[in-house]
């Protein structure tokens, strides 16, 4: 029974297994992709990666010890110059799988696993979706109608601390003006209403008189 024995022996003794995973993964660091069975690629990536992962550190102790899984020299030089420049700054995951469907013969699953800093396509659709983003465009939709709405405001503002002077310098000259005119009109029916009674007043006296001195 196989409790607790969870590493997959892909039918194989357990030199041969060492020995094809090592050629695959010298065929992956060299040509940047393979096309294997998924069962074969998730047993790789398990064996390559932390290849991967040493090859950050470029030194004579860390070139031996790859040296010493992949058995080629070509792979390891590959693998401490181009490889290791462009995964230095990625912690973890340097390979993917793609299934492409089962083959004909015994209906296997099939798949590519390849260096995921390698695939142009996959980074330039990225590329292409980070610079044609909604959100920035929204983004800068809202701060246009915030600085609009700031503009707004700040004019409502101003007019209303510009009206009221307006407003109350209107009224004054509103309310000085008539009451001038209203005193002047007033004023002068009341003069001419006392000279008139004084005229009249002063007039009555001297009719009686003159016809006294008639008779």
């Amino acid at each position: 029974m196989r409790h607790a024995r969870k590493i997959n022996h892909l039918g194989r003794t357990d030199t041969h297994r060492k020995a094809m995973l090592s050629n695959m993964a010298s065929s992956l660091i060299l040509h940047k992709r393979i096309s294997t069975t998924v069962a074969k690629a998730k047993a790789l990536r398990t064996y390559v990666e932390p290849l991967i992962t040493r090859s950050k550190e470029d030194t004579t102790h860390s070139r031996r010890m790859v040296f010493s899984y992949l058995q080629d020299k070509k792979a390891v030089s590959e693998l401490f110059r181009e490889i290791s420049s462009k995964i230095m700054e990625r912690p973890g995951g340097y390979t993917r799988i793609l299934r492409t469907g089962f083959r004909k013969g015994d209906a296997a699953e099939m798949c590519i696993i390849e260096l995921v800093d390698y695939n142009e396509n996959m980074l330039a659709a990225k590329e292409t979706k980070k610079a044609t983003t909604r959100r920035s465009r929204r983004s800068a939709g809202k701060k246009a109608g915030v600085v609009a709405a700031a503009t707004g405001t700040a004019a409502e503002k101003t007019a209303k601390v510009a009206a009221p002077k307006s407003i109350i310098e209107d009224a004054k000259v509103v309310e000085e003006t008539p009451l001038i005119e209203d005193a002047t009109i007033v004023e002068e029916p009341t003069n001419e209403t006392v000279t008139a009674t004084e005229t009249t007043a002063v007039a009555e006296p001297e009719t009686p008189a003159t016809d006294e001195t008639k008779e």
